[in-house]
């Protein structure tokens, strides 16, 4: 039989030197553990003789209960130290700022889109959408454009079945808009279009308009003037003056192209006229009673003239190193 004096001696002592709660596991396996010295002295007590047996089982159960519960204590120990220096190295000051976290923008595109919406929502005109994929009546037929005429070509406009094509322009909006109400129409249509250009500095077969509609009676080429007046001053300073050039587009009668003033010289900045009679004929508008202006403008060439960006792929890189010059 064992000395169970010398043997719990022992493994209290292997209990008391664990320095951590890794070796005070190996010294439970060691001391209490199937293998160990103590479990397996049990196991023999019934080798004994009779008359030994009861008092060694005794001691050897008194020994083993007093391991567990210097081990269950010496863990809490090691837990209890373990948690105070976790608090003493790792502790968090609350008192300090918290840590910036970057965050996103609006892409100047967006920035300058909702500005132009702005601007006409101050006048008291309303935002108009409608679908990118669209009839060719609503985007040619109804716009007083001819069978013949050019931008019908392959080469020109994106074609998705017979009839039907992805916009060249966001003025289908104005028509879905005559067509689902009477006048006075007070619309601005901000959108993405669509044409078969090849991309360079200037052009994107992708590209950003506001596109603008007013319709009512006694409407006038003042009143056009007027309000593009207007917008170039909240765009580019008050400063800025603009003039009209003649020129031609099939659904305004007069049309005319519009250059702001810029250094020592002009720059031109959109297309406009008044409406023809032709389209508001097509959407059912009495062209005797109502007369309307309506323009065009890109979006990206707006932004591209206030910041001095002298590439428009610039703006679909998404380099954040040029977005970031841009925050709203």
């Amino acid at each position: 039989m064992v000395d169970i004096d010398a043997l719990l001696a022992d493994a209290l002592a292997q209990i008391d030197a664990a320095a951590d709660l890794a070796t005070l596991e190996e010294v439970r396996i060691a001391t209490v553990g199937r293998s160990a010295p103590l479990p397996l002295a049990l196991r023999d007590v019934g080798t004994l003789p009779p008359e030994e047996r009861g008092e060694a089982g005794k001691n050897l159960n008194i020994a083993r209960q007093q391991l567990e519960v210097r081990l269950a204590e010496r863990e809490a120990e090691l837990e209890s130290a373990a948690l105070a220096d976790k608090l003493a190295n790792d502790r968090i000051d609350v008192t300090l700022p918290g840590r910036a976290m970057p965050h996103g923008g609006l892409h100047v595109l967006t920035q300058t889109r909702r500005e132009i919406e702005q601007i006409f929502l101050d006048m008291g005109y309303a935002i108009a959408e409608g679908p990118e994929v669209e009839t060719e009546f609503n985007n040619f037929t109804a716009l007083n454009i001819p069978e013949d005429h050019p931008a019908k070509a392959d080469s020109d406009t994106l074609w998705v079945s017979d009839g039907v094509l992805l916009r060249t322009h966001t003025s289908p909006v104005q028509v879905r808009a005559m067509q689902s109400q009477e006048p006075p129409v007070a619309i601005i249509c901000p959108g993405r279009v669509y044409r078969r250009d090849t991309q360079d500095a200037t052009h994107s077969p992708i590209f950003h308009q506001v596109e603008g509609l007013l319709i009512d009676e006694g409407v006038t080429l003042a009143h056009l003037k007027g309000t593009l007046d207007h917008l170039t001053k909240r765009l580019f300073g008050a400063d800025r003056e603009i003039r009209l050039r003649s020129g031609f587009f099939p659904f305004t009668e007069p049309s005319i192209e519009v250059d702001v003033s810029w250094g020592d010289g002009w720059m031109e900045i959109l297309g406009a006229g008044m409406v023809d009679p032709n389209v508001l004929e097509h959407v059912g508008y009495d062209s005797e009673k109502y007369t309307g202006f309506a323009f065009g403008v890109g979006i990206e060439r707006v932004a591209m003239l206030r910041h001095g960006i002298p590439d428009i792929r610039m703006l679909y890189d998404n380099d954040v190193r040029f977005l970031a010059q841009f925050p709203a």
